[in-house]
């Protein structure tokens, strides 16, 4: 068969690493973000686990079924989003309706086409600002690990810069890794832990029922939709277009739509295309014949898969482990997306001080009438664009 003829070592590799960059330098923020919606220990497991198993499933499907290298994650973004929302009203099952809701927007994105351009008329500068003020208190907590536990935070800070020094893509493993070798020689773990992680191995299916709420579907799932969209799936698409590659965006937003719903049930948040780790899969390490690259998204798919299936193990050393560390390692993982959203949200001086209310309205993390303080960023923004741009045109009149 043709398919396998394109098969190759170099593929490979690129795959695995792919899978472990992909799952390594975001798990930690996934679960935060999770868990801070209500979810409990197990639901979170299962959560890490469907999503996992989603966007692997998806990334091999649709690499198959294109020949080109379609790169899948979950929305790290809507992961952070959902750690700064926290607790809302109705709990775990108010948070897994509006994840449906959202599944269902990215379905319709893609089919119908008047959706996907009203998202895209969002001013890019007041969408990256949403993003940097959702992304402002996660980033912060490296430094207070620091000052809580100042000793094995900095070990884990050290080993983030040097390790990225040596290549950007090995910083937040390293954390990682960094961070499991001073539990190891550091922790004192209980029977009740020991056996809690011997039997956390795999993650057990918990089926959530979903609520349907207004406020769950202004708070959550409209900025969950708008941020996935504007930071990943765009951007997605954006990076295969750079390599040469002629994607279906409608049918790519639908298809990961689909699979985002069906990891809805099961508390997951949503996947979409990736940005980063679509560009590994895209360039020429993956394979100097661009019609060959697409294995290195089938291999990548094949191992979030077989991640997936540990992530209760996964889940259950995370709930040992001290919390402050873990949220410093996500911290981490998510400065390269600050540095690069605030970057893009002040560089337009006529949008400067509309971004900049979004930005702090959002980084506020205010609540009214249960919904986030994103999405009022989002439209405190939009306002002051609005009379700014209004006063502009009669002075020009």
């Amino acid at each position: 068969m043709t398919v396998f003829r394109d098969f190759s070592l170099q593929s490979t590799f690129m795959g695995l690493l792919v899978a472990f960059v992909g799952f390594a330098s975001s798990f930690a923020v996934v679960l935060q973000g999770i868990k801070a919606v209500g979810a409990s220990d197990t639901q979170a497991a299962t959560a890490l686990m469907v999503l996992s198993i989603a966007m692997g499933l998806s990334a091999v499907v649709l690499s198959l079924y294109t020949k080109i290298p379609v790169s899948v994650a979950w929305s790290t973004p809507g992961a952070a989003l959902l750690a700064t929302s926290g607790s809302i009203p109705g709990g775990f099952a108010v948070a897994v309706g509006a994840f449906i809701l959202c599944a269902v927007l990215f379905i319709i994105a893609g089919m119908w086409k008047p959706l996907e351009r009203a998202v895209n008329l969002i001013p890019a500068s007041l969408a990256n600002a949403m993003l940097a003020g959702i992304l402002l208190g996660l980033c912060l907590a490296p430094v207070k690990a620091v000052s809580i536990s100042p000793l094995p935070a900095l070990i884990i800070v050290v080993t983030w810069i040097v390790a990225g020094r040596i290549h950007k893509l090995l910083a937040v493993p390293a954390a990682l890794v960094a961070l499991i070798l001073i539990m190891a020689f550091t922790l004192e773990v209980s029977e009740q832990s020991k056996d809690l992680l011997f039997n956390s191995v795999v993650a057990p299916f918990t089926l959530v029922t979903p609520e349907f709420t207004l406020s769950g579907f202004i708070g959550i799932a409209l900025p969950l939709f708008i941020v996935t969209m504007a930071s990943q799936n765009v951007p997605g698409i954006a990076i295969l277009r750079a390599h040469n590659y002629e994607p279906k965006a409608g049918a790519l937003f639908s298809a990961t739509g689909i699979f985002s719903a069906c990891s809805a049930f099961f508390g997951g948040h949503a996947i979409n295309l990736a940005a980063i780790t679509a560009a590994m899969c895209a360039n020429e390490d993956a394979h100097p014949d661009k019609h060959r690259r697409y294995w290195a998204a089938i291999i990548s798919g094949i191992g979030y898969i077989l991640l997936g299936l540990i992530s209760g193990l996964i889940t259950a050393f995370v709930s040992i482990s001290p919390g402050i560390l873990i949220e410093a390692v996500a911290g981490l993982a998510l400065i390269g997306a600050f540095s690069n959203s605030a970057l893009s949200a002040f560089s337009d001086p006529d949008k400067r001080e509309a971004a900049a209310v979004t930005f702090l309205v959002t980084a506020s993390g205010v609540t009214f009438f249960g919904v986030s303080g994103a999405f009022w960023g989002l439209l405190a923004g939009g306002i002051i664009l609005l009379i700014t741009q209004l006063i502009q045109k009669k002075k020009t009149v």
